[in-house]
């Protein structure tokens, strides 16, 4: 993809199109090792051209100009390099939900929102009629977890925790954009350790740090530089964060409560180890991914 004028005398009869650009940065991404090409060069393309991606559909014969064309150019070099498609567009959707990201937050994944549908169907089981239903949402990160349960829940009041202010900052934005803004209250502390208000929790929900050293050496290098490493490792084994998180939450359950968390398949038979050494959880399963791995762990506070 070039405007250089020996580039234009050789593809005269071929224009840059809609269509052809889609075709070329696809095929470029595809050498790259990416599994959604296709995906990726629409929403790069759609955001050049300040456009959605359905109306590329009926553009394929257009021309983008060339102010489209130059910031499209450098997207896909930036793509190339590793970027991640949602920094560089800076949004990513989530839970049918669109979520503003930054260098600062992680990007969402559709794994989580397995924990999402696990949260939906717990808080729909519980009989509470005299109170909000409250929902802990620890180390939110864009608060995505945290707003989607509160759009979807809408008598909930949700607590959302990160150790990061700027991470905050945007699941605050986020929190305002979906209009959860009132009943999603953000604090700055390591898990629940500056909440004091509730005291106790109905659900507490969380996709904590679960990489270990070893494994976040061998992370693609979209996530290994772009995404925040604290937010990512959780130490030498990867359960560290996790073992603090059961120690802290089952004290913060109200009896009937649940605790969620998202975790690695590959680490999944030690937190199992972990949840029952502590008596006061129980009623454990795993909720698997679309891989077929176990992905959520869910916890029952025993009455």
């Amino acid at each position: 993809m070039s405007d250089s004028s020996s580039s234009q005398s050789q593809t005269a009869d071929q224009p840059w199109t809609v269509l052809r650009l889609l075709q070329w940065t696809t095929e470029f991404f595809q050498k790259r090792g990416s599994d959604s090409a296709r995906l990726e060069a629409e929403i790069l393309l759609a955001h050049a051209r300040q456009c959605s991606r359905i109306e590329l559909y009926t553009a394929f014969e257009q021309q983008p100009d060339a102010e489209q064309r130059a910031a499209f150019r450098e997207l896909v070099r930036r793509r190339g390099e590793g970027t991640p498609v949602a920094q560089l567009v800076g949004y990513k959707e989530f839970y049918s939900l669109r979520f503003r990201v930054n260098e600062h937050t992680l990007i969402p994944r559709p794994e989580t929102e397995h924990l999402v549908i696990e949260a939906l169907d717990c808080a729909k089981a519980m009989s509470i009629s005299d109170r909000p239903l409250r929902i802990a949402d620890v180390g939110t990160g864009s608060g995505a977890i945290a707003v989607a349960l509160a759009v979807h829940l809408p008598s909930a009041q949700v607590t959302a925790t990160d150790l990061s202010e700027p991470a905050l900052d945007v699941a605050r934005w986020n929190a305002d954009k979906h209009e959860v803004a009132d009943r999603v209250d953000f604090t700055c502390c390591d898990l629940l350790s500056g909440v004091d208000q509730p005291a106790t929790f109905d659900l507490i929900c969380s996709n904590p740090p679960y990489v270990s050293e070893s494994e976040f050496a061998q992370l693609d290098r979209s996530v290994r530089d772009h995404e925040p490493k604290s937010a990512l490792v959780a130490g030498e084994d990867g359960t560290e964060v996790i073992k603090r998180l059961m120690a802290e939450s089952y004290p913060r359950l109200e009896p009937g409560g649940r605790l969620i968390i998202e975790l690695s398949p590959m680490i999944a038979e030690a937190c199992e180890d972990l949840a029952e050494h502590i008596s006061e959880l129980g009623d454990l399963r795993f909720i698997k991914d679309l891989a077929g791995h176990r992905r959520i762990l869910s916890l029952g506070r025993m009455e």
